[in-house]
């Protein structure tokens, strides 16, 4: 999982990394890993009552094929990725977002 912006930075700090630091032309990135279930929990941090039920569907198939983690060591080292939200961070942003969405609609 990855916040837009970190994403967004992600490519950004590759695009001005100095050339004679990158091993490589492509690199991975990556922020956090979680269940559904971890941002539920992360959610009633701030929201005690909520609640949420799976159904998976046709996508659960193509999320199976994804691998389990990405390593982006490579990333961290050569150019200095880091990420800057972590679950919690995501959460408050997201929830911020949304409560922002729903005053202006």
């Amino acid at each position: 999982m990855m916040h837009l912006r970190d994403c967004i930075n992600a490519t950004v700090s590759l695009l001005n990394a100095d050339n004679a630091d990158l091993k490589q032309r492509t690199y991975n990135v990556s922020a956090f890993s979680l269940r559904p279930n971890d941002l539920a929990t992360a959610i009633r941090t701030h929201i005690p009552s909520f609640e949420v039920t799976y159904k998976p569907d046709f996508r659960q198939q193509i999320a199976d094929s994804w691998p389990s983690s990405i390593d982006d060591l490579n990333a961290r080292r050569d150019w200095g990725w880091q990420e800057e939200y972590d679950m919690a961070s995501l959460t408050e942003d997201m929830l911020r977002e949304v409560e922002e969405y729903l005053k202006s609609h």
